[in-house]
C-alpha cells in the first residue's frame, strides 16, 4: 500500500488555497496525532541507532534521486497590509540529473518577476534546491546535533521526531552573504522505512537576510523512496532596519519519472539551465547524386 500523508498534505494544500492534487484520496480533516514527550535514549528507543540509519537512508535516497526527472513549480509573493498579493516570482522546471548527480534545470514557465519589497538571493534559491526540500544533506550530518522529541502519529504512519542544529553556526558579517547554509527545526522520521518525511524549520545563518520557516512533505514514490512533493512556508520576516515583510511560499514537486538510460545533458552557454531540443533522431547524411547514364 502507498504509504503517504493524507490528510496532512492535503490539510496543508487547502490553507494555502490550493486543490489538494496528487492526494485525490486525501480528507481535509485536521488529523490526529498523539505526541509521547520526555522519551530518552536510555528508554525503549535507541536514539543514535535510529540517527545513523536516517542518515545513511537520505544518502542512498539523494543517489537514487539520480535516476529520476521531476517537474518543480516554485511561486514567492509577497503579501499587503489587506492580505492581496503585492509582489510574485513564479517559476515552473523541469530537472534531470546526469550520473555523476549533477542538478539540471529546463524552465518551462517563467514570467517577469513583479516582486518590489523582496529580492531572491543565491541563498534563497541554494535553499529552494536543497535545504527546502531535503532538509540535510547525508555528508554534512556529522555536523548536527540532533535531540529526540518524541513520537507521533500522523494517519497511518508512526513517526520518530527529532529537533536538528548545527553544533557550530557559522558567523556571518552583516554586510556578507552567509557561504554555507545549514537546516535549523524539526524533521519526523518513519518508523518502519527510517527515512525523513516531513521537517519544519529555516536555512541557516542569516546573516544581513531573513528566510523564511518551512513545512516540506514528502511522499513515497515507487513504494521505496519518500521525495519531497510540497513545501509551504507563511512567514513576516523582520529585517535589522526594522522593515518586516510578509512573504508566501508555496513549491510543488510532481511527475517523478525514473529514467530508463543514461541521461545526456546539452549546455548551450547558461549555467546549470539546459535548453532541451526535441527529441528526434538525426536525419541522415544525404546520398551523393549519381551520374546520369
Amino acid at each position: 500500500m502507498k504509504r503517504i500523508f493524507l490528510s496532512i498534505i492535503a490539510l496543508a494544500l487547502t490553507t494555502a488555497g490550493l486543490s489538494p492534487v496528487g492526494a485525490q484520496q486525501a480528507t481535509t480533516t485536521k488529523p490526529s496525532a498523539t505526541v509521547s514527550r520526555g522519551a530518552t535514549a536510555s528508554g525503549s528507543v535507541d536514539v543514535d541507532k535510529i540517527v545513523r540509519a536516517f542518515t545513511t537512508k537520505e544518502a542512498v535516497f539523494r543517489k537514487a534521486l539520480n535516476e529520476y526527472s521531476f517537474k518543480r513549480d516554485a511561486v514567492f509573493q509577497t503579501i499587503g497590509l489587506g492580505g492581496q498579493i503585492s509582489g510574485e516570482f513564479h517559476r515552473i522546471s523541469r530537472f534531470v540529473f546526469d550520473d555523476a548527480g549533477n542538478r539540471f534545470e529546463k524552465i518551462l514557465f517563467a514570467p517577469m518577476p513583479t516582486l518590489t519589497e523582496l529580492q531572491l538571493t543565491p541563498a534563497d534559491f541554494e535553499d529552494l534546491g536543497g535545504i527546502q526540500p531535503f532538509a540535510l544533506e547525508a555528508s554534512k550530518a556529522y555536523l548536527y546535533d540532533f535531540k529526540y522529541v518524541g513520537r507521533e502519529r500522523i494517519d497511518e504512519l508512526n513517526l520518530y521526531i527529532f529537533d536538528v542544529s548545527p553544533k557550530t553556526l557559522p558567523v556571518v558579517k552583516k554586510n556578507e552573504a552567509p557561504k554555507e547554509r545549514f537546516f535549523q527545526g524539526r524533521i519526523w522520521v518513519d518508523d518502519q522505512d527510517l527515512q525523513i518525511v516531513k521537517a519544519r524549520g529555516k536555512g541557516v545563518p542569516e546573516g544581513r537576510e531573513r528566510f523564511p520557516t518551512f513545512e516540506t512533505y514528502r511522499e513515497q514514490i515507487d513504494g521505496r523512496y519518500w521525495f519531497p512533493t510540497y513545501t509551504f512556508a507563511d512567514d513576516q520576516l523582520v529585517f535589522d532596519n526594522g522593515q518586516s515583510i510578509h512573504m508566501r511560499m508555496r513549491v510543488r514537486y510532481t511527475d517523478f519519472e525514473r529514467l530508463k538510460g543514461r541521461v545526456i545533458v546539452v549546455d548551450e552557454g547558461v549555467p546549470g539551465v539546459v535548453n532541451e531540443k526535441d527529441d528526434k533522431p538525426p536525419m541522415p547524411a544525404p546520398t551523393p547524386a549519381q551520374p546520369r547514364p
